[in-house]
């Protein structure tokens, strides 16, 4: 079997948006993979989630947390 693309990031955690979330939008700008989307608060897509940490980087008030995906 080959390399996979570098588009496949196969990984077993991604990010998820806690409740304190105060739906500011500087995550989902900052997202380069666009796994963000509005809500209360905001969803992190797990599929699409790379674990880059951009999100958490930018969240003033630390509302994204890497978790284990499937829990």
């Amino acid at each position: 079997m080959g390399a996979l693309p570098s588009s496949h990031y196969y990984n077993t955690m991604s990010y998820f948006i806690k409740k304190s979330c105060i739906t500011c939008g500087l995550c989902i700008a900052e997202c380069p993979e666009g796994a963000i989307t509005e809500g209360t608060p905001y969803i992190i897509d797990p599929a699409l989630c790379t674990e880059c940490g951009a999100c958490d980087e930018v969240c003033p008030v630390e509302a994204c947390q890497l978790v284990k995906k499937g829990t």
